[in-house]
């Protein structure tokens, strides 16, 4: 119960839903994630690294930057909770701030323009 109690723990903070509902629409940079949810670099990597460590999502250096992106799931309860929110959260006001939010930030800043 510990593996599936961490990932609701994961969850539960507004922050890192609002994180993984941007992950479900594709790979993303901390500079985006920081654009987005306008909070400094050391908030977004603290919320990063806590989904990070329940399995939710993965990171990958490229170069300079770190882009994240959802993890493969490993169980069934895993795979529910990914298809829950890439189900779901478009619909949710927040979610369709955010995505304005990037869509705004990458016609100003390119994709993948940190």
């Amino acid at each position: 119960m510990d593996t599936e109690a961490q990932l609701f723990k994961a969850l539960s903070e507004p922050v890192r839903l609002r994180i993984m509902a941007l992950l479900s629409r594709g790979e993303r940079c901390v500079c985006d994630l920081m654009a987005v949810l306008d909070m400094p670099q050391s908030t977004v990597s603290r919320h990063l690294a806590y989904l990070k460590n329940a399995g939710l999502i993965n990171g990958q250096r490229q170069g300079a930057w770190m882009f994240y992106r959802l993890a493969e799931p490993e169980t069934e309860l895993h795979a529910g909770l990914i298809s829950l929110i890439n189900a779901c959260f478009p619909e949710l006001s927040q979610s369709k701030k955010d995505l304005a939010t990037l869509a705004l930030h990458e016609s100003t800043q390119g994709h993948r323009g940190c």
